[in-house]
C-alpha cells in the first residue's frame, strides 16, 4: 500500500506562541484507520487542521503524492475530508440537501451529478429521504451523520475527523461506529473515546505535548497500561474485560 499522508518535521505555533506541534514525522498508507489520541492540548487537533491545510506550519506535508501548497490546496481539500467536532461548526445552510451539496455545487459539477452524490452520500450515512429536513432541528447524532455526509459528495481519499463520537448517546455512538467501518476511505480520528478508537482503528498515534510518543497496533498501544497513565490517560473499558484479546485486527 502507498503511503498516502506523508508528514516530515512538521512544527506549528499559534500566535500567542503556543507551541502546538514540535517535529511530527508521519506516514499513513492508503486504507488505513488511524487514532490520534493524547491528553488535552497534544496536538490532536492541531494536526488534523494540517491535513487539508486549514493550518499551515513549517515542514512537509504530502497529501496522496502532492505537496500541500496555495496552488493546489483546492484539490488538497477534495482529497481530504475533514469533519469537524461540533457539526454545527460545518453545517449552515438551510435543509439538509443544501449543506451537503455545498461542496459538489462549488466543484462546479451539473446539477444531476451533484444530485447523484448528494443522494448517495445521504444513502450511505443512512439519512435517505431527509434531504429537506431543516439540519438545526436534527438530533445531534444525525447532524454528525449529516456532517460526514457533507464531505462524502467530493470522493475524499481520506477522512480526518475530529472526537466524532463526542456528546452522543450510547445508540448514536454505535451507530456512527458501524458507519465508519464500513466507509473505505483512509481514516484518521482524532479523539478521547478510547474505546471507540479501540472498536474503529487498528493503529494509534499517541500524542503529548506536541510529540509522537508511540505509535503502534491499536491493541497493543490502547491495552498498555502504564504508557497511558503516564500521558493522562486510562485504559479503555474493552480492554478491562477479562474477554479482550489481541485479534488479528491488532497485529
Amino acid at each position: 500500500m502507498r503511503a498516502i499522508v506523508r508528514i516530515k518535521n512538521l512544527e506549528y505555533s499559534y500566535p500567542d506562541g503556543t507551541k502546538a506541534l514540535r517535529g511530527i514525522d508521519l506516514s499513513v498508507r492508503e486504507g488505513e484507520s488511524v487514532g490520534i489520541v493524547g491528553p488535552n492540548g497534544a496536538g490532536k487537533t492541531t494536526l488534523l487542521l494540517h491535513l487539508n491545510g486549514v493550518l499551515r506550519g513549517k515542514g512537509h506535508i504530502e497529501i496522496a503524492g502532492s505537496e500541500i501548497t496555495d496552488e493546489n490546496l483546492r484539490a488538497i481539500r477534495s482529497d481530504v475530508g475533514l469533519v469537524f467536532q461540533d457539526p454545527d461548526d460545518q453545517l449552515f445552510m438551510p435543509t439538509v440537501f443544501d449543506d451537503v451539496a455545498f461542496g459538489p455545487i462549488n466543484m462546479g459539477l451539473e446539477e444531476a451529478e451533484v444530485r447523484r452524490r448528494v443522494g448517495e452520500a445521504l444513502e450511505i450515512v443512512e439519512l435517505s429521504g431527509m434531504e429537506e429536513r431543516v439540519t438545526h432541528h436534527l438530533s445531534f447524532g444525525e447532524k454528525k451523520r449529516v456532517a460526514i455526509a457533507t464531505v462524502l459528495p467530493m470522493e475524499p481519499e481520506i477522512l480526518a475527523l475530529d472526537e466524532p463520537s463526542s456528546n452522543l448517546d450510547p445508540h448514536a455512538r454505535r451507530e456512527l461506529m458501524n458507519l465508519l467501518k464500513r466507509l473505505p476511505a483512509t481514516k484518521i480520528i482524532a479523539g478521547h473515546d478510547l474505546d471507540f478508537i479501540l472498536e474503529t482503528c487498528e493503529r494509534v498515534i499517541l500524542l503529548e505535548g506536541g510529540r509522537i510518543v508511540a505509535d503502534g497496533p491499536a491493541g497493543e498501544i490502547l491495552s498498555d497500561k502504564d504508557l497511558l497513565e503516564s500521558h493522562r490517560l486510562e485504559l479503555p473499558l474493552g480492554v478491562r474485560s477479562p474477554h479482550f484479546t489481541f485479534n488479528k485486527k491488532f497485529k
